[in-house]
């Protein structure tokens, strides 16, 4: 017998949830969230079905009921406005935003902010998991320059790199690609978003089949500017509507290397925001 009840979605899951019902099945599961993969060429193609306490990742759908007891491989339903998976018929209530914009803020506060940040990104001890990788160092160094070959013939390179569900190369290429969009945007960059766009079409193209699918989802949504509350956390830090340096510890203590790898996309991406919008100005 099926359980029903209700939970928070991510407005990124919309379309899958309201579209047709179809088969998924069970990628990962943990006693606080369980991944699915659905059988379908709409983004996302992973969704993480979570409770309250765990990261809310912008894929996600968020319940106070406890996890059913699943294994991976198990099978799983997704459509016609609801997941239903083990013991368990979950139906989106609410919907929340992983995209929200962060209004304007002056070029100025950002440009004064890079060095802080750099700073508490530095003196963290969790690291990320490709410091000194050249193709890291070619990213951030194209950005900053406005370079898309340089940029996207790093990123490209940095795709499925490194180990785990989410791969080091693609956490800096999500937290890069959402702070170049969202800061560039709140900055008025223009050249920053223009980055932004093509740098997510290289990076998307084959991302199902260059690394994982949780994190080949996880591009698609920072491609859109989708991102976890840890890291829009920390980008309201940087234009005044939060206190910065308690959203980024709480960013950095994220997995193994992934806040940190996420943070040091963030920091690219303000970098490359500063440095192109004083260029046209």
């Amino acid at each position: 017998m099926r359980a029903h009840t209700t939970g928070a979605a991510s407005t990124a899951l919309r379309q899958v949830l309201e579209s047709p019902r179809r088969p998924a099945r069970v990628l990962a599961a943990f006693p606080s969230g369980i991944y699915l993969e659905i059988r379908t060429e709409l983004e996302p193609h992973v969704i993480a079905v979570v409770t309250g306490d765990a990261v809310r990742l912008p894929n996600a759908m968020v319940t106070n009921a406890p996890m059913p007891r699943v294994a991976v491989g198990d099978d799983a339903w997704v459509g016609d406005g609801s997941v239903e998976i083990g013991g368990l018929g979950l139906r989106a209530h609410r919907w929340w935003n992983p995209a929200p914009p962060l209004g304007p803020v002056a070029p100025a506060r950002l440009a004064s902010l890079l060095p802080a940040l750099t700073e508490l990104c530095d003196r963290s001890p969790r690291r990320p998991g490709l410091e000194g990788n050249g193709a890291a160092e070619l990213l951030a160094g194209g950005c900053a320059e406005g370079s898309l070959l340089r940029g996207v013939t790093a990123a490209e390179r940095l795709v499925g790199l490194g180990p785990g569900l989410t791969p080091s190369g693609d956490d800096m290429l999500a937290g890069l690609l959402v702070a170049l969009r969202h800061l560039g945007t709140a900055a008025g960059a223009e050249r920053a978003v223009w980055l932004a766009d093509w740098l997510a079409a290289a990076v998307t193209f084959d991302a199902r089949g260059r690394t994982t699918p949780i994190s080949a989802t996880l591009l698609h949504c920072a491609a859109r500017g989708e991102a976890s509350n840890e890291v829009l956390a920390v980008l309201r830090g940087l234009v005044g509507q939060q206190s910065l340096e308690p959203a980024l510890h709480r960013l950095l203590l994220l997995g193994h290397t992934s806040g940190a790898d996420l943070a040091w996309g963030v920091r690219a991406g303000l970098a490359a925001v500063v440095a192109l919008g004083s260029r046209s100005r």
